[in-house]
This record gives structure tokens, C-alpha cells and sequence, in this order.
């Protein structure tokens, strides 16, 4: 057998990279991607794929972090710790992503949500640069679809100083939702903690009020897309199951927050559910009619891309997320 004789240059480089590995506390033979010259981001948060003929673009808005302490109403705060714990996170933050949709429908381009624009948490606002970068333009949407009004979902349709984000698209917004924030008393009425909440839904929506398109739940919305009342996160909360062929994709809005908590514990209740029992009850029967149809499911807040499939476990359920996949 022929020995192996290393010449005196790979010896010297592999010393060298032992140096760099030792000093910077890394295996050997891996440098940091500073040294190689590379960003410190990652690269642009989009990932498509199929349902049937229609295809899905799932676009990162970054992230906003979160104390865990108070986050979920009707739990320990020892037990949440815990359920994080064993997903394998932090026990003292939770880091809250957030994922819209888009869906090429023949030659037409429908948002489901459009993320924080400008007004979210410094980490958040990433969702302009990934669209972008996936190819799409703004001036090409045709529709737009709200699941509900939820600052984190609407605020990337106009920007802090009133530019309209998507000029020549179409708004789709739940009539239950719409008559929920829209109406004066109940923004009079409400406490002065959600009065903030009240004034963005009018300040991004007031100014195309007369044109948005109210739709109702059961009802086919776009080609392929039927809204699904899914109430208790907010009055007009809306999932939406999107078709064509054989391919199916239940779009869960935030039925759930962060996966690890709620789909594992779907009776917990997030801070942000404005009736947590009647939230708790949409996401046990929700969760449940896709684990039992195996349909494939899509989130806002779950780690991106956010889709997968759901299985039941013991008294609650689990997200299985789906193979990773270079190509559609």
C-alpha cells in the first residue's frame, strides 16, 4: 500500500487553519464567514412551491423577540419554559417570525398578508428586499387578501409617510373583521391599550375604505382560494384553504403563534388572542381537521419556510415540517 507523504506546503496550510480554528474556537478545516469576506445575513428569505398548478411563494419578514414571561395567559410560566425547553430554544425569549404568501394564480400575483412595512421591530421589515429578490414586483399584484388586521399583517400596505405599497391591486378584507374595527363605538369603547390598534387599521386602510372588497367566509375568494371563518385570535380572523388539482394547503394565519407552544398545546392561549377560549377552540379543530385530512399547512409565525403537516400527539399535535427542496 502506498503511504501517504504530506509535502511541506499542506503541512504549513493545515497548521494554519488549526491557528485560525484554535483562536476563533471552531472545528478545523471551517473559518468564519467574516474571514472569507461574506455578509453576516443570511441570504433572501423566500422559498416557493406547489399546490397543484398554483405556486407558492413564501416571503420572511424577519423576526421580532419577545419576553416569554406573561405570553401565554393560561399556562405556568414554569410549563411554557419548559415546552420551549424541549423545542430546543430559549427559555427567557421567544423569537416571533413572521411569513406572508404569495400566489402566482394563472397570470396573476394574490398577497396573503404584507408583514410590518416599516413599523415593526428593527428586525422585522425584511419583507421588500425578499419579494424582490423572488422576482416579484409591486406594481404586479393584483390582489390583495387580509386574514385580519393585526398591525404585523397589514402594515407593509402603506408605509409611515402614506405611500400605498401595491397601487394597482385589489383589496380583499373579512366583512366580520372590517365590521369589527371599523366601527366608531367599539374604537370609543375599547381600552385605551388596543385605541393604538383602532387608529392603524384607519390609517392604512382609510384611504382606499371605499374600495376595498368585503368577503365572506365559505366563499371562493380568487381562483382556488375559499375563505374559512376562523375567529377568537381577533372577531374576523380568517384561514383560507387553497386548491387546485390534487393539491391542497391549509393557510393558518395565526391560528397558532409560535408552533412549539400552540400546536404542541393548542389549548394555551397567546397574549395577542382576544377571546383565548374561543381561539383555543378555532386552533383544536383546525389542527385537527389538517392532521386528519393530511393536508399540508402553512403558517405566519412558524420558523420559515413555515409549511409542513400536522400530526396528532397525545392531547395536542406536532408540526412536521416538509423536506426542504432546491426546486419546484
Amino acid at each position: 500500500m502506498a503511504r501517504f507523504e504530506p509535502s511541506r506546503r499542506t503541512v504549513m496550510a493545515g497548521a494554519g487553519a488549526l491557528t485560525v480554528a484554535a483562536a476563533l474556537d471552531l472545528p478545523a478545516g471551517i473559518a468564519p464567514a467574516h474571514a472569507q469576506g461574506a455578509s453576516v445575513n443570511q441570504n433572501p428569505g423566500f422559498y416557493r412551491y406547489k399546490v397543484g398548478d398554483i405556486t407558492v411563494t413564501a416571503l420572511n419578514d424577519g423576526f421580532a423577540k419577545r419576553p416569554l414571561e406573561g405570553f401565554v395567559r393560561n399556562a405556568e410560566l414554569a410549563d411554557v419554559k419548559k415546552a420551549m425547553e424541549q423545542a430546543y430554544l430559549p427559555s427567557d425569549a421567544l423569537s416571533i417570525t413572521f411569513t406572508t404568501l404569495a400566489l402566482q394564480i394563472g397570470d396573476k400575483i394574490t398577497l396573503i398578508d404584507t408583514g410590518n412595512g416599516d413599523s415593526g421591530a428593527p428586525t422585522s421589515g425584511a419583507w421588500m428586499k425578499n419579494f424582490q429578490a423572488a422576482g416579484l414586483d409591486p406594481k404586479n399584484v393584483s390582489t390583495v387578501v387580509f386574514s385580519h388586521f393585526h398591525g404585523d399583517h397589514i402594515n407593509g400596505f402603506r408605509l409611515k409617510d402614506g405611500t400605498a405599497v401595491f397601487p394597482n391591486a385589489e383589496v380583499m378584507v373579512p366583512a366580520a373583521e372590517w365590521a369589527f374595527w371599523m366601527d366608531d363605538a367599539k374604537m370609543n369603547a375599547a381600552p385605551e391599550a388596543m385605541k393604538g390598534a383602532f387608529a392603524g387599521v384607519r390609517r392604512v386602510l382609510g384611504p382606499v375604505a371605499k374600495d376595498v372588497k368585503q368577503y365572506e367566509a365559505g366563499k371562493e375568494i380568487v381562483p382556488g382560494v375559499t375563505a374559512i371563518a376562523a375567529p377568537g385570535h381577533t372577531p374576523g380572523h380568517t384561514v383560507f384553504a387553497v386548491s387546485s388539482g390534487s393539491g391542497k394547503l391549509l393557510v393558518l394565519s395565526d391560528t397558532t403563534n409560535h408552533p412549539a407552544l400552540f400546536v404542541r398545546n393548542p389549548d394555551w392561549s397567546a397574549v395577542f388572542d382576544m377571546d383565548g377560549p374561543q381561539a383555543a377552540a378555532t386552533r383544536r379543530k383546525l389542527l385537527d381537521m389538517a392532521a386528519t385530512e393530511k393536508m399540508q399547512v402553512c403558517f405566519y409565525h412558524a420558523p420559515f419556510p413555515a409549511t409542513g403537516h400536522i400530526a396528532k400527539a397525545g392531547n395536542g399535535f406536532e408540526l412536521v415540517p416538509v423536506q426542504w427542496s432546491s426546486a419546484i
